[in-house]
């Protein structure tokens, strides 16, 4: 059963100078391994974060820099929650997370579906 949907659009340019005017941001937004990307793909990455809370309902218990955006072989990103963050979406009774995220003219977009397979459910 889904649970929650959220999306998010990124204007890159904006957050390109939002980045720039405020540097101690890339530590409180991104982890570690999300550093060193082009900042378009950092852009889709912090939409796909908003998108997230989103889909949750709202931030509690969510930190930023515990949400990790992977990539499987075929391209495909998925999410790698770590501490408050994991329990929050575990509290939550969310079982899967669907994401995707484009970039392209200048803005970046993220889309998330949260999920919860009820006890009981035919699927």
């Amino acid at each position: 059963m889904i649970t929650g949907t959220g999306i998010d659009l990124v204007d890159i340019t904006r957050f390109e100078r939002t980045m720039a005017r405020t540097p101690r941001l890339m530590q409180r937004l991104f982890a570690p391994s999300e550093r060193e990307l082009k900042l378009a793909s950092l852009a889709a990455r912090y939409a796909a974060k908003e998108a997230l809370i989103k889909a949750l309902g709202g931030s509690d218990g969510v930190h930023w820099t515990e949400i990790e955006i992977g990539s499987e072989e075929s391209g495909r990103p998925y999410f790698r929650l770590a501490g408050t963050t994991a329990d929050a979406v575990e509290h939550r009774g969310i079982t899967a997370l669907h994401l995707t995220m484009s970039h392209d003219s200048g803005l970046a977009t993220a889309f998330v579906i949260a999920e919860r397979v009820d006890e009981g459910s035919a699927r």
